[in-house]
């Protein structure tokens, strides 16, 4: 169904989880005048320029592309007013917007976030809400101001986090349910038929950015909050460990079900394969069991083929 023009509109993304949103947009007529994006950044072994994926699709449609390196730049803002955009749609962008900005669009600046606000405000909603083991998640639309996620809600949309599902995984899920949730949102405001809520900023919680070191697989921690971890932080940064005092990243791994009892076994040592995994000892008495591993600079391999290559004596210690 087509939603009925609400005015100038401005589309903010950067990575692939925004492509959903713009592409929705575009198919209901409801093209930006301008897309704005985060600057093409050197990439790959040569270091060429790589532009965003939003400005690749945006380009490839002949829309209209912006890449400031500051939004807060008085020429990017001379630049936006100058566009009179009635509403701005923010997916993922990677700046955080001054209140000059977000005053620019009469009808405001509508986010789309992947979570269920107030919960997981910040920059890694998926990966944190895998990482506490939750069951569901969502995404919301909000109106934007200038605290961290903290706007009125304007809709909701719930679904289950898949017991096996990666950050990765959940991620598409979610912008593609999100691109629904901003096509409806931008319809209902058109009508006049939406409510904005406040949020409850006691019930917050944050979800910062990433690092590396989150990767980092602390044995002493039970075998599912490790497992959950390992689906949090893939892709990135990947989980990792150490063994014989070099890093080895754990693609994929399993609680072990039915070990034998572990309650004197040391946290990270090797209890040998288990059902073609390599069984660690993990915190609270558990087993993780390593699927799939890779060396820096090597193939990933199966477990199996692991040990078989390199082999590891029961009682080794990981980390």
């Amino acid at each position: 169904m087509q939603v009925e023009p609400l005015g100038r509109l401005v589309f903010f993304g950067t990575p692939d989880f925004a492509l959903p949103t713009l592409r929705a947009l575009c198919d209901v007529g409801q093209l930006p005048v301008e897309v704005i994006s985060q600057p093409s950044r050197p990439a790959g072994r040569g270091r060429h320029l790589q532009n965003p994926p939003v400005v690749e699709w945006a380009l490839s449609r002949g829309l209209q592309v912006a890449q400031p390196r500051d939004v807060r730049a008085p020429e990017f803002l001379e630049r936006m007013a100058a566009l009179e955009p009635s509403v701005a749609v923010v997916v993922a962008f990677g700046q955080i917007f001054p209140q000059a900005l977000l005053a620019i669009p009469t009808r405001g600046c509508i986010n789309l976030h992947a979570s269920m606000l107030p919960l997981y405000r910040g920059a890694a909603p998926i990966q944190a809400a895998i990482i506490a083991g939750e069951t569901s998640t969502g995404v919301t639309t909000m109106r934007m101001e200038e605290g961290l996620d903290s706007g009125p809600i304007l809709l909701q949309q719930e679904l289950a986090i898949g017991s096996r599902e990666t950050a990765g995984e959940l991620s598409e899920r979610l912008a593609d349910v999100g691109a629904e949730l901003v096509v409806r949102t931008l319809e209902r405001l058109e009508s006049g038929d939406i409510e904005m809520r406040r949020q409850v900023d006691a019930d917050a919680t944050m979800a910062p950015r990433l690092r590396k070191a989150d990767g980092l697989l602390d044995w002493r921690q039970s075998a599912p909050r490790l497992f959950n971890r390992i689906r949090g932080v893939t892709p990135w940064p990947g989980a990792v460990t150490q063994l014989r005092n070099r890093p080895l990243k754990v693609l994929w791994g399993s609680v072990v079900e039915g070990a034998s009892p572990l309650s004197t076994c040391e946290p990270g040592t090797y209890l040998g394969l288990i059902d073609a995994r390599m069984a660690v000892c993990c915190g609270e008495g558990t087993a993780l069991g390593l699927e799939r591993v890779q060396r820096p600079g090597r193939k990933p391999l199966e477990a199996s083929q692991f040990v078989n290559g390199e082999p590891i004596e029961r009682g080794e210690r990981f980390g």
